[in-house]
């Protein structure tokens, strides 16, 4: 039974690598709509033949990396427990200690190391993308330093919710995932609030903006849309990337406006004020707050779900998948797997919920600027700079696309500015 899951296993993922190969380079090509061609929403208006070529080819790899990655990420965890892995890490972390409190941190460093180094491959065949592209300019060094960095970061929630999610598993059998869930919700808020003041700077150097007249009208338009923010933050990202970003961050009083120096560097005042009125334009609508609500309520149904289909799977395929008991730490690898399935598969709705946000966002923008066309031109700007698909196929806009695609974002602005002076 064994060999026979783990033969489909590999068939399945080959068909669907290839089939995925086909899709993105020989089949879907969705280029700009008719009605659109020749319209500041164009590339070929803005952007020369060689740039197009670089965003299409780049944005191929890119998405069938991204679509390959989740799927590579099933496959190693069902032959995590397939051939036994898993119970050997759990041997190995019962050597120094019988007690949980020991087992569970050993056993999730052995699977978190093991998925890093075989993920390892994945990650630096796109980080050379990047490089070979010229989106990325950091060396290997800086590359494997930040990758080990987010690892290490990464680590402490991952273990802390381990260590809660076997707990409730071994003290309330039936409803530990309501248990479980319900301790997410303070502990995202934590990492919500804490992430712009603690997390963020291990990764860059952040420092006051330079620009001090640029700073007072950015204090402006956030005075408008009512952000306790002081100050504008300017990230050092020029020693790392050629693209460009700018965001607001943060919860409460730890709210933070944030420019990187790519951006400071490359567009003009006009386009960096509203680049940051969309950013407030976020702040404005509450959208983190609803983001998190609209988590929470997912989530919610999907603990309930993996907690039935774990129970199921392990009564009816224990053996065969190595899993004796729900509660023994060997057990991760399938609720690491059915979590991951599960999320990824409710993915288009938070895409979809996004890029209403985002063009929500851009709107707000337009109000509170008083440049409207800049956003025209920012986003331009941002496509070369980023190498942004204009119009990417309609998979890859379900599932990756947090944001409205280059053709549908600068249409919807040069709309609202039409309707604004009718």
């Amino acid at each position: 039974m064994k060999v026979k899951w783990g033969l489909q296993a590999i068939l399945l993922f080959g068909v669907y690598a290839f089939a995925l190969y086909v899709y993105l380079f020989h089949y879907e090509s969705s280029g700009v709509p008719a009605a659109l061609q020749g319209t500041v929403a164009d590339p070929s208006t803005f952007m020369t033949e060689r740039e197009i070529v670089l965003s299409e080819n780049y944005s191929k790899i890119r998405n069938f990396i991204f679509l390959l990655t989740k799927p590579l990420e099933w496959f190693i965890y069902f032959f995590v427990l397939l051939i036994g892995l898993s119970k050997v890490f759990e041997r190995w972390s019962s050597r120094p200690s019988k007690w949980a409190v020991i087992q569970i941190p050993i056993y999730v460093f052995f699977l978190s190391v093991f998925m890093f180094l075989v993920m390892l491959p994945i990650r630096y065949f796109s980080y050379i993308v990047s490089v070979n592209y010229g989106v990325s300019i950091q060396s290997v060094p800086q590359w494997l330093t930040n990758l080990v960095l987010d690892f290490c970061i990464d680590f402490i929630p991952t273990l802390l919710m381990v260590g809660i999610l076997y707990f409730f598993i071994r003290k309330a059998r039936e409803r530990w995932w309501f248990y479980v869930w319900l301790l997410t919700i303070p502990i995202t808020l934590f990492f919500a609030y804490i992430q712009p003041v603690i997390i963020e700077p291990l990764f860059n150097d952040f420092s006051s903006i330079e620009n001090k007249e640029l700073e007072q009208k950015i204090l402006a338009l956030a005075e408008e849309a009512d952000i306790p923010a002081d100050r504008v933050y300017e990230v050092k990202m020029a020693d790392q990337t050629n693209a460009m970003n700018a965001y607001v961050s943060g919860i409460g009083k730890n709210t933070q406006i944030v420019l990187w120096d790519t951006t400071l560097a490359n567009l003009s005042e006009e386009e960096i004020l509203f680049i940051m009125a969309h950013e407030m334009g976020h702040y404005a609508h509450k959208d983190i707050y609803k983001d998190l609500t609209i988590d929470f309520v997912i989530s919610f149904f999907i603990y309930w779900l993996i907690a039935k289909l774990m129970k199921n799977i392990i009564h009816k395929n224990g053996p065969v998948l190595n899993i004796k008991r729900m509660e023994g730490i060997h057990s991760l690898p399938l609720y690491l797997l059915l979590s991951s399935i599960l999320f990824f598969a409710v993915s288009p709705l938070y895409t979809a919920i996004s890029r209403h946000q985002e063009i929500k966002a851009d709107n707000y923008a337009i109000e509170l600027v008083e440049d409207e066309g800049a956003g025209i031109s920012t986003f331009q700007a941002l496509a070369k700079s980023n190498l942004n698909e204009a119009n990417p196929p309609l998979i890859v806009k379900w599932f990756r696309y947090s944001h409205p695609p280059l053709v549908d974002r600068i249409n919807n602005l040069e709309n609202e500015i039409k309707e604004k002076h009718e």
